[in-house]
């Protein structure tokens, strides 16, 4: 017996000197994925490099969501304190302050009260009149100050409450929503309603976590402006088969007569959130029942053999026009909605829809090995099949899935988050940044522009909330350093046109204020009250935090699909939200392994392979 415990005190003693070993050399050279990170530490009371250091005085610590109170949020991890000093992680949050700084400064410099900034020649951009056909300009940009509305919670959790109590007035004093705008209903509802609404949320709280962000003589008038809004968004449901609306709606005049029948899945489907919460202010069941009443439909249109469905659908015939199955445009946001409509409003039928969902997608659209840190085989990834046979269609996948492994975390699946997150983040290290589409099978982007998208970096804060793992930190330092490196410019930060050469597009569009920046300074303020408050927070698809609190959950109505009300009064058991047919749970991520790298270094060495790092 004596023999057995000196040999298992010399394997522990080995182990730790293993690890004192592996920790050193993390912070030297390579800790993400065989590549050395882009800071040296500072030495001891050296602020650092000239861009790293505090823009202006310390914050009002703000926010508050952090570890939410479901899945694997619930679980939170001791932390290492020895793999990211403190300091560097306070000059972190202050780079990622001063870098939506910069932006959101030379947007009303330069640009408001245009939608948006062009950050190369310094000027403001609206919707394209001359091309009405250019709906990568003109589905976004309605002519209603579009950057300054969807930076508005930003503003809160970054502790400015004189900017936001100054940004909340001028939406109010010149904002008009009566405007001969053609826009995309779901960019409306992400960007604009998810941003009024939570603003409202953010300067009625009476408890005011992030300081003191009231309105002297406030009288709910973003709240009137999101309903102003939703109205003339509501004909897009109108005169439709389905109950599936049009894609895009005019303003002032309602559905242009020579509209588009067909829409995506994200794009229909992705509305609950907002018009939810919309009608539970309200009060009025109207919006809620129109984007349910979609959702439903899309539901019901779901391969009977696979139960996936496609990324394109006719809203008067129901017939499915693009038959692709996956994670990234098209259906992203569609996933997300039915996990955060259930968090949010504790309707069972929405976590039944998530949980049938999710056992689809792991059936047909995950390919790899069983486990994501153990075992034989090639890296879990998910692909593109078609709806239909699950048979894989193409080779590629695209930036927008990056959200997922985000979405993963919130349903306690942090195993393959983390395989997922991996395979993203090391197409991030060859190239500073994500490429629109990326072929896995030739090592190659398909599509070579980034527009500054916060998915990736979304993931990675999610994934530091539920591990407490320091790598995320170092991730989150290199994506920061990216950005400062090749997307900023004289009056910005512009849109990479060709993620291998780094030319750039003039072009800064509203997400990156209202979603990167905010997603960066979030993974850095440890202290702020989206942590320590004690409240809990849920983020929109856009990035926009709405409270989780009972009275999202209290219907004033029971007209609501009233068939249905009897089934969905049924409590949920604490164990249900989690994906009913996941790989792996959060308890089969080893505690040692949150202190260290999340992945074995024999599978980080497969996905630098997977992607051509080595």
């Amino acid at each position: 017996m004596q023999w057995r415990s000196l040999v298992l005190g010399l394997l522990l003693l080995r182990l730790g000197l293993h690890g004192l070993l592996w920790l050193v050399s993390a912070l030297g050279p390579g800790l993400g994925f065989h590549q050395r990170f882009p800071f040296a530490l500072p030495p001891r009371g050296d602020p650092g490099p000239p861009w790293l250091r505090a823009a202006g005085g310390e914050p009002r610590a703000a926010g508050r969501c952090g570890r939410a109170h479901w899945g694997c949020l619930l679980q939170g991890a001791k932390r290492y304190s020895g793999a990211f000093p403190p300091q560097l992680r306070a000059q972190l949050r202050d780079a990622a302050r001063g870098m939506f700084v910069f932006g959101y400064d030379n947007y009303m410099r330069h640009a408001f009260p245009q939608d948006e900034l062009n950050p190369v020649h310094c000027r403001g951009r609206g919707p394209d009149r001359a091309d009405p056909s250019n709906l990568n300009i003109n589905d976004v940009l309605g002519n209603y100050s579009l950057t300054l509305i969807d930076a508005l919670d930003t503003l809160a959790v970054m502790g400015n409450s004189s900017e936001f109590q100054k940004a909340v007035k001028l939406v109010i004093d010149t904002v008009s929503f009566d405007k001969d705008s053609t826009v995309q209903v779901f960019e409306a509802t992400i960007r604009v309603l998810g941003s009024l609404l939570s603003a409202h949320i953010i300067i009625t709280d009476t408890k005011q976590p992030f300081g003191d962000m009231t309105i002297k003589d406030y009288d709910d008038e973003l709240l009137h402006m999101a309903r102003d809004l939703a109205v003339r968004l509501l004909p897009a449901f109108e005169n439709t088969k389905t109950g599936i609306p049009y894609p895009r709606v005019n303003l002032k005049t309602g559905v242009p007569p020579d509209s588009n029948n067909e829409t995506c899945t994200a794009g229909a489907g992705s509305l609950l959130v907002e018009f939810g919460i919309l009608s539970r202010l309200l009060g009025d069941s109207t919006f809620e029942w129109v984007a349910r009443r979609a959702v439903k439909a899309l539901w019901s249109l779901r391969s009977n053999d696979t139960g996936l469905l496609g990324n394109v659908v006719n809203i008067q015939t129901g017939h499915w026009v693009g038959k692709q199955s996956g994670l990234g445009a098209g259906l992203d946001s569609f996933y997300e909605y039915l996990l955060k409509s259930y968090i949010l409003f504790g309707k069972k039928e929405d976590l039944e829809m998530f949980n049938d969902a999710y056992r689809s997608i792991q059936n047909y659209l995950r390919r790899g090995r069983e486990a994501c840190n153990e075992g034989e085989g090639d890296p879990p990834l998910y692909v593109n099949v078609n709806m239909f046979s699950g048979q894989l269609m193409n080779t590629w996948i695209d930036s927008l899935q990056a959200f997922f492994p985000g979405l993963q975390v919130l349903i306690g699946d942090v195993e393959d988050a983390i395989c997922l997150h991996a395979f993203y983040y090391a197409i991030w290290k060859r190239y500073g940044a994500l490429p629109e589409r990326y072929n896995w099978q030739l090592q190659a982007p398909d599509v070579l522009f980034y527009p500054l998208r916060p998915e990736l970096v979304e993931s990675t804060y999610l994934l530091y909330q539920a591990t407490k793992n320091p790598f995320y930190l170092h991730v989150g330092m290199d994506i920061l350093q990216s950005l400062e490196k090749y997307t900023k410019v004289k009056c910005g930060y512009a849109t990479l046109h060709h993620v291998i050469e780094k030319s750039k597009e003039d072009r800064m569009e509203s997400f990156f204020l209202s979603e990167t920046c905010k997603y960066l300074y979030l993974l850095f303020d440890e202290e702020n009250p989206v942590h320590k408050s004690g409240n809990k927070y849920m983020f929109t698809t856009e990035g926009h935090i709405v409270s989780v609190d009972k009275r999202f959950r209290d219907s004033l109505w029971q007209d609501t699909f009233p068939e249905e009300e009897e089934r969905n009064t049924e409590k949920l058991k604490p164990n249900e939200l989690k994906a009913m047919n996941s790989s792996s749970n959060c308890n089969r991520v080893p505690d040692e392994r949150r202190y260290l790298l999340p992945l074995k270094s024999i599978y980080m060495r497969q996905i630098d392979q997977m992607v051509g790092l080595i």
